[in-house]
């Protein structure tokens, strides 16, 4: 700690603060019209002037060194910030500091009294409204760079830089063009830090920044992807006037996304479903709760009691809460009498929890992000995390550019690879045999950590053995990546002091995908980066959806309980039974591709799916709506009329994670507070409450009346949450399982002791609208595709229409596209063909054909 003096009084700071951070420690408060405390110092703007040992300076970019006397309020100096305040709004327009203007500027006029100029100067009246989430007007810039620094620093972006000289100088888009043509990735970080309303967002919500709040402020976990982003919801009457990054936020740290910050306009969408449906002579009507809940209570009593109780099953939610999915895990087992009940994970990170248990023990990554933050080489493999966790390729391409190595494993030129020290190109479906010929490397030049693997691994010899059969020539020829790069990048991870490994679904969705995990895990376990060796962070996958860590830690599986504990052991059971005071049925139930060929075997009468579009997210679509038109009962909660919906016999109205209480997880095990900033519309009611619901009207009591008990009940089947709380959530922010003790801090690195449904109803389509089709421009040129062409794309089992988009991210022979928009199909060209041990889908290989035109 350093020790100094401000206006007379002892100051300490940490080793590294500037002047500036020992004048707030001291209670003073300067205008920092040109910082940020997220960004690099630049003291341009000279309005946090001080006099350290009689030197004039600016606070900001001044370190704090021990014993210096700094003094803040003599008048000469309240002069000189006074004045350079001056100068800066004399080159503003009056509606710079307008009555209700919400500017850290206008606040920062207000509070020393500074007012306009009675003549205005010359407005040039640039104004770039042609993004649907910012604004630009160049007037209200005074090129103090924060904007560009944090897209910079921060976002890793680089889509602004300030351009014109001298008094003309203005912030604007890199590419010269309009702004929504520009590399922006509309996070908002711009909006938050430019302190004169220069870059704001449109909307009731426009001047809100995370410096300048307003109205009543909810804090709640983003409901997006699994990074699980801190965010300030900024409500008015009950409707959402912006939504703010937590400056505290554990995960974000003051960043979001352009979903997290800007895609709330689906809330008030008028295709919001507002009342229940039911269909009647072949069409859904509207009717009351009651009428709806009778429907599914009785559809319900009526399969089990023509089929028995494994005639039901529920799809689970990743957009629910934990206590939600608890919720419906409970009623399938204990009110039903089935395990028939899943979760989207099945599709995507089932192999993660297969193939981690396997490796470490359990179904979760092995290191805080936070610590992966501190690694210095990066293997990061089957992931997108620029486009796909923004917030997590941010960090990421900030760590690279700080000079952590970078490797990138994937078959597209994805956003981190073109700043990777090496980019691995494997063919579709030959992961396995990549990370075998890199483990092969570590252990043929000694590169594994012997001590660690003597204590800590079993199945050494057995694992060397078989990696005898991968030296870097094999491994080339069966993935197609050249050996020397094999051995180089195997080196990079092996000789690093401390690295870490993230993946995503280019790993788990493919045949293989638990061993692909398995593989994968052996590098860092060979290495002995696992616990807190000090050497290495471990494995950490990057989830998809907001909760789909959570869905599967509170049970909704069919082969486990809450916690990860295996549904045939007797022990787990009788732990729950004796929670919930019923005996439990002993077998597993079934998956979720299981349910739609029971659907289509008639032995399944009644399948309830809670917040999922299967016909759009599901492999091979059109017989997933064969199961659901099949099957006697099949219920849908929902926001709007999924395509899924439009197959149910009884659509129930729900509310968005925006309008209900509980907790998520993310991905990396922390459990995070979600909090109800705005109420449902009209009759929609929470996944909760819709659960409770439905169990009375079968005349069963689920116990657990709110959120918070049902974390607590869920904390005495699990012990591995039952230190995590409501009330400790609310105090300490973010609470890492497994944590068995409310005493206890949670396990944040283990091991150290051995669909579019929201988005699509936004100004999103304005930046995206469709879909498209990637490919080589050499296979373009074959099959006489130009860019932009609308082409037929068919697999065996089915047929889209797409957009081709020419693109050198791809080697020839490959294509890509996401899925999504369910109107383009693509989900009907994949197969039912899945993970030989999860029955994860195999989204990543499908063979399809190309030709110009739509048929």
């Amino acid at each position: 700690m350093t020790l100094l003096r401000v206006d007379g009084l002892p100051v300490e700071v940490r080793e590294g603060a500037s002047l500036l951070d020992a004048v707030r420690v001291a209670g003073t408060e300067l205008p920092t019209l040109c910082h940020d405390d997220r960004l690099r110092p630049a003291g341009s703007c000279r309005t946090c002037l001080v006099r350290a040992d009689g030197r004039i300076t600016a606070a900001c970019v001044t370190p704090a060194a021990p014993g210096t006397n700094v003094t803040t309020a003599q008048q000469d100096l309240c002069d000189l910030r006074r004045d350079a305040i001056e100068l800066i709004v004399s080159a503003l327009p009056p509606h710079a500091l307008a009555d209700g203007s919400r500017s850290e500027l206008a606040e920062t006029c207000r509070r020393l009294g500074i007012t306009p100029r009675t003549a205005a100067p010359k407005t040039s009246g640039h104004r770039d409204d042609s993004h649907p989430y910012i604004e630009l007007d160049q007037d209200l810039c005074i090129a103090c760079g924060r904007c560009v620094r944090m897209c910079d620093d921060v976002q890793g972006t680089f889509a602004l830089t300030l351009t014109g000289r001298g008094a003309d100088t203005v912030v604007a888009p890199g590419t010269g063009g309009p702004w929504a043509q520009s590399d922006c990735v509309a996070c908002g970080g711009c909006v938050d830090t430019c302190p004169t309303g220069a870059i704001t967002h449109p909307g009731p919500g426009r001047g809100i920044t995370t410096a300048q709040p307003r109205h009543q402020q909810v804090r709640t976990t983003c409901g997006y992807c699994g990074v699980g982003c801190a965010l300030d919801v900024v409500v008015d009457e009950n409707k959402v006037s912006a939504v703010l990054p937590a400056l505290d936020g554990s995960v974000n740290q003051g960043h979001a996304c352009v979903k997290g910050r800007f895609s709330h306009g689906y809330l008030t969408s008028e295709e919001r479903l507002a009342h229940p449906l039911v269909r009647k002579n072949g069409s859904l009507e509207p009717v009351g709760w009651e009428e709806a809940l009778a429907r599914v209570a009785d559809g319900l009593r009526g399969a089990v009691e023509t089929g028995g109780p494994d005639a039901v099953a529920a799809i689970s939610s990743a957009r629910a809460t934990n206590e939600e999915n608890y919720l419906v895990q409970k009623f399938l087992r204990t009110v039903v009498g089935t395990n028939n009940v899943d979760n989207c994970s099945r599709l995507c990170h089932a192999p993660s929890a297969a193939g981690l248990s396997a490796a470490f023990g359990r179904a979760g990554g092995t290191d805080s992000f936070d610590d992966v933050g501190k690694a210095d080489c990066l293997l990061v493999v089957g992931a997108n995390p620029v486009e796909a966790h923004p917030v997590v390729g941010a960090r990421l391409l900030q760590q690279a550019l700080r000079g952590a190595s970078l490797i990138v494993a994937d078959p597209r030129k994805v956003g981190l690879a073109h700043q990777a020290d090496i980019h691995l190109r494997p063919r579709p479906g030959t992961n396995v045999a990549l990370f075998n010929g890199l483990a092969h490397v570590l252990v043929a030049e000694g590169m594994t950590d012997p001590d660690f693997l003597r204590d800590r691994a079993a199945g050494l010899d057995e694992l060397v053995e078989m990696l005898a059969q991968y030296p870097p020539a094999r491994t080339a020829e069966l993935t197609g990546i050249p050996a020397e790069d094999v051995t180089a990048a195997a080196r990079l991870y092996g000789r690093a002091r401390r690295p870490a490994i993230l993946y995503g679904l280019g790993v788990t969705e493919h045949l293989h995908g638990t061993d692909g995990v398995r593989t994968l895990a052996n590098l860092a376990i060979l290495r002995g980066a696992v616990g807190d060796t000090g050497r290495g962070y471990g494995v950490t996958p990057l989830r998809g959806q907001n909760n789909v860590q959570g869905a599967s830690d509170m049970g909704a599986l069919p082969d486990m309980l809450p916690g990860y504990g295996l549904i045939t052991d007797p022990g787990t059971r009788a732990r729950a039974e004796a929670v919930w005071g019923r005996t439990l049925p002993a077998r597993a139930g079934l998956r979720i591709p299981e349910m739609f060929d029971a659907a289509r075997r008639g032995t399944l009468r009644a399948l309830w799916i809670i917040g999922e579009d299967v016909c759009a997210t599901d492999p091979n679509s059109h017989q997933v709506a064969d199961a659901l038109d099949a099957c006697p009962l099949v219920v849908v909660n929902e926001l709007f009329l999924s395509e899924t919906a439009r197959h149910a016999d009884v659509v129930l109205p729900v509310a968005s994670w925006l309008e209900k209480d509980g907790t998520f997880v993310n991905f990396d095990r922390r459990f995070q507070r979600v909090r109800t900033a705005v109420r449902p519309p009209a009759a929609a009611r929470t996944d909760f409450d819709v659960v409770h619901a439905v169990a009375a009207a079968m005349g069963a009591d689920l116990g657990c009346p709110t959120p918070a008990e049902t974390l607590a009940e869920c904390g005495r089947v699990a012990p591995v949450f039952a230190g995590i709380s409501h009330e400790r959530l609310d105090r300490e922010g973010a609470v890492a399982w497994p944590c068995p003790a409310p005493d206890l801090p949670g396990e944040a690195t283990l091991y150290t002791d051995n669909s579019g449904s929201m988005t699509r109803r936004g100004g999103n389509l304005r930046l995206e609208a469709g879909d498209h089709i990637d490919l080589h421009p050499l296979d373009a040129a074959r099959l006489g595709v130009g860019d932009g062409t609308e082409v037929t794309v068919e697999s065996r089992h089915g047929t889209a229409r797409l957009v081709a988009r020419l693109s050198d991210e791809l080697c020839p022979g490959q294509v890509f596209c996401a899925f999504h928009f369910p109107e383009s199909g693509v989900n009907a060209l994949t197969s039912h063909h899945a993970d030989t041990v999860t029955d994860c889908p195999e989204y990543k290989v499908t063979a399809v054909r190309l030709t110009p035109g739509a048929v």
